[in-house]
């Protein structure tokens, strides 16, 4: 049995909910008492982005899959179905999402470090980027 917090959730920790809530209560969006509110919706969208989804069936796929998990992922009590999430895609006011990201775009570049990694006056970078190569143009490959 699982004690503790799943990942997604300790990620989501970090964000300020309480500025995300005055953003929804300062617009004229008409879903604002929805079943899954603006949070959970932010909190699918961003779960579905982290995972690689293609598509609104493929992430309601995966969230109904974990639905008896959904409250711990901060999803609500019951799974977005496709439907639900489609609707509330059309209908709800873009411009909060827009305005919560640029919002945390301004908290990271306001906590950035502004020098270089520095070890002993010389710089390192590590790629760890794999390269596809074909055996017949690259014979030592």
């Amino acid at each position: 049995m699982h004690f503790g917090q799943y990942v997604f959730a300790q990620l989501t920790n970090f964000l300020p909910k309480r500025y995300f809530e005055r953003l929804v209560a300062k617009s004229t969006d008409r879903t604002k008492n929805w079943t899954p509110s603006c949070w959970s919706h932010l909190l699918v969208l961003m779960f579905g982005q982290l995972l690689g989804c293609k598509g609104l069936r493929e992430l309601t796929d995966i969230t109904t899959a974990h639905g008896t998990k959904s409250f711990h992922l901060g999803f609500g009590k019951t799974p977005i179905n496709k439907s639900t999430l489609s609707k509330a895609n059309n209908l709800r006011d873009y411009r909060i999402f827009e305005q919560f990201a640029f919002h945390m775009v301004f908290l990271a570049q306001k906590r950035r470090i502004t020098r270089e990694f520095e070890l002993h006056g010389r710089f390192y970078a590590v790629d760890s980027t794999t390269i596809d190569l074909c055996m017949s143009l690259f014979y030592w490959a």
